[in-house]
């Protein structure tokens, strides 16, 4: 009977672990989002995301957006409006924000349950990962995907402070909602700009972005392949936004989904952090109306405070700023106003700056595009010279809160031009078929590369299953063919020493179009030592000539550390990094479609003997080819504790259990 009672205990205990895992929690009172405070023990903060296909304003949205407080809802994504799929983590869109102190232990059970097999990885934007590169979350460089419908845990130290944050590394993921804000906080007695704020509150993260209507590989496939349209018509400000009008069928009146609401009370000065998850070439002006801003941090580095109008943020880039609410107690309205790709449709968004005893109403002032055009003195230019009133990143100076370990000579350095190529390829032309020559303009695919190479995904992650990667499929610096008339594609990966100073001179040579590239580099932060733009368009022959004759001048003082840069158009932007985390590392556009079509390239770090052991029975994926089976006798294999185990037979072995449960209570 005791034995009996036991294994029901059991049972009840699995089908309560499994049930567990089924709540899609929004971690809005997470024990690991507290007051950091020197010398405190960092915690161990666990999370579980459910990553599923989704869709806005699902059933759970009851009367939304007529009755505007259904909008609110569990599990309601408004979105803007328009009905479109999505990806989403627990059923939110930005997904579950992560808020912890400094070297906490960040734990994230991923179950990937996307209904088309699809394979994803999540990507923990600005960790560097050190002393856990197998936990970076690129998709086939330093893991396999998470296959659909199995787990996988990230498991990593919160190494290094700052407004951060995470998002898919599979496909197109990020673009369609798996997304979110990390937010890494340290005790204010380190925190070189604490004296100038009253607050820095959960609440008052900001993620920002271009929306399209419907998913993205729509849209992908249709541009690539056939010259459909690819710009965006709307933005999402922490995933709400009006753009879908509805007519109420009562009053007949015109409403929309909700906007985004940041409170504040009068005369005190906030925190706001401000993410960009940019899926086109979007630039995005933010701006508040009314009040300037302090700018104190971006992607997560403290620099000497800047007042300005508004600032730019490209895909990628997080920038901290400081608002002192000194108006009149009223709403007002914060704007973000997108460019290049996203000016084509006037793309934009609005959210409210609330004041404490202020009307719930909205501010009168207009809506529009142009009314986001905020004059002043504004960082972060796009594709603009530095001036008085424009203020390029390089130009900002770090704190003594940020040492700087960099050698003044660099060990290594190394040119990258960056443009949209006109050439033939195998992947969106025919060469006999369908030529570039051949086809329509508005048709005609220019490829965007890096030293006219398109780097491809490796069959295996080289991180953990190197040797299963055929060593034709690299390449580097020096062992390509003439690229420039011919498509070339390779794994492209520059290898540097372990502890080496590198130096890259980025260079957008901007001869098809007047674009930019925000560039990304994993596993590291790098010091912005020099950035300009030179013409509408350059050369990297240019560029190199310029920096032999001693016409660039870098700032090896006080530059700026960042992990997420743009390249101005026809310009230039030299970064310089300590390589002192051996591993494998993207280095990447961070516009969606440059880089899923390869915009990028691999820094390999150190030997392959400096990197570090794959954990224990880390998954591993690769090439297969049929081999002639010889007869090998085959040990019996037992099931591995809940596999196989879906979720109708854990309800089925509960009222086993139950049945049970009756028959001893008879006996």
């Amino acid at each position: 009977m005791s034995n009996m009672i036991e294994r029901l205990v059991l049972v009840f205990a699995g089908v309560s672990v499994a049930l567990a895992e089924y709540e899609l929690s929004d971690y809005a009172s997470h024990p690991c989002m507290r007051e950091c405070v020197e010398g405190a023990s960092p915690m161990s903060c666990t999370y579980n995301f459910t990553v599923e296909n989704y869709f806005v304003l699902t059933k759970a949205c009851y009367d939304c957006p007529y009755n505007v407080t259904d909008c609110y809802r569990p599990h309601c994504v408004a979105t803007d409006g328009v009905g479109r799929g999505i990806i989403t983590v627990n059923r939110m869109l930005p997904g579950p924000a992560i808020q912890v102190c400094h070297n906490d232990m960040i734990i994230v059970n991923v179950h990937n349950k996307l209904y088309g097999s699809e394979g994803t990885t999540i990507h923990w934007h600005g960790v560097f990962q050190k002393g856990y590169q197998h936990h970076d979350g690129v998709s086939m460089i330093t893991q396999c995907p998470i296959t659909s419908h199995s787990k996988f845990q990230y498991r990593f130290k919160a190494a290094n402070r700052g407004t951060l944050f995470w998002h898919g590394h599979a496909g197109l993921h990020r673009s369609d909602g798996l997304f979110g804000a990390l937010i890494i906080r340290e005790p204010l007695s380190r925190d070189p700009a604490s004296h100038l704020y009253d607050h820095d509150l959960p609440e008052h993260t900001m993620i920002v972005h271009d929306w399209l209507v419907e998913l993205t590989i729509n849209r992908f496939a249709g541009h690539h392949h056939a010259g459909y349209d690819n710009k965006p018509a709307s933005m999402l400000i922490n995933g709400r936004g009006a753009f879908q009008e509805f007519v109420d069928p009562d009053t007949n009146q015109t409403v929309h989904t909700p906007y985004s609401v940041f409170k504040v009370r009068k005369d005190q000065k906030y925190r706001f952090r401000v993410i960009s998850n940019g899926i086109l070439n979007c630039p995005i002006q933010v701006s508040v109306d009314h009040h300037d801003i302090t700018m104190i941090a971006t992607d997560g580095v403290p620099h000497e405070p800047v007042v300005v109008s508004s600032f730019n943020i490209f895909a990628g880039e997080r920038f901290d700023f400081i608002l002192d609410a000194d108006k009149d107690v009223g709403n007002y309205w914060i704007r973000t106003r997108g460019m290049a790709d996203c000016g084509v449709k006037s793309a934009k968004q609005v959210a409210i700056l609330r004041y404490e005893n202020a009307t719930e109403d909205q501010p009168t002032e207009p809506t529009d595009y142009e009314s986001g055009r905020r004059e002043g003195k504004l960082l972060n230019p796009w594709n603009k010279k530095g001036t008085p009133d424009l203020t390029p990143v390089s130009w900002l100076n770090t704190t003594l809160a940020d040492p700087l370990h960099m050698k003044q000579v660099p060990d290594k350095k190394f040119y990258f031009a960056m443009d949209f190529n006109k050439v033939d390829n195998y992947v969106f032309n025919h060469e006999e078929l369908y030529p570039l020559a051949a086809v329509n303009r508005n048709k005609r695919l220019y490829l965007p590369q890096m030293n006219h190479i398109t780097n491809i995904a490796p069959p295996s992650p080289p991180l953990s299953q190197y040797d299963d990667i055929p060593k034709d499929m690299f390449c580097g610096p020096h062992n390509t063919r003439n690229c420039t008339h011919q498509y070339c594609e390779c794994i492209h990966v520059i290898k540097v020493d372990l502890d080496d100073t590198v130096e890259m001179v980025l260079i957008d040579e901007g001869v098809t179009f007047n674009a930019n590239h925000p560039i990304h580099l994993h596993g590291h932060h790098f010091r912005v030592v020099a950035m300009d733009r030179v013409n509408q368009s350059t050369s990297l022959e240019e560029i190199k000539m310029m920096d032999e004759a001693g016409l660039i001048e870098r700032n090896l003082e006080t530059p700026i550390a960042k992990d997420t840069v743009t390249v101005a158009d026809g310009g230039y932007t030299i970064i310089r990094f300590h390589a002192d985390n051996p591993g494998f590392w993207l280095m990447h556009c961070h516009i969606d479609f440059h880089q899923s079509i390869g915009m990028g390239l691999i820094v390999q770090v150190g030997e392959l003997n400096q990197m570090p052991r794959p954990p224990k029975h880390f998954p591993q994926c690769g090439n297969w080819q049929y081999k002639e089976e010889v007869d090998v006798e085959e040990k019996p294999r037992c099931p591995v504790n809940g596999a196989g185990r879906n979720h109708r037979e854990s309800w089925l072995l509960m009222y086993a259990a139950m049945l049970s449960i009756l028959c001893i209570k008879s006996m």
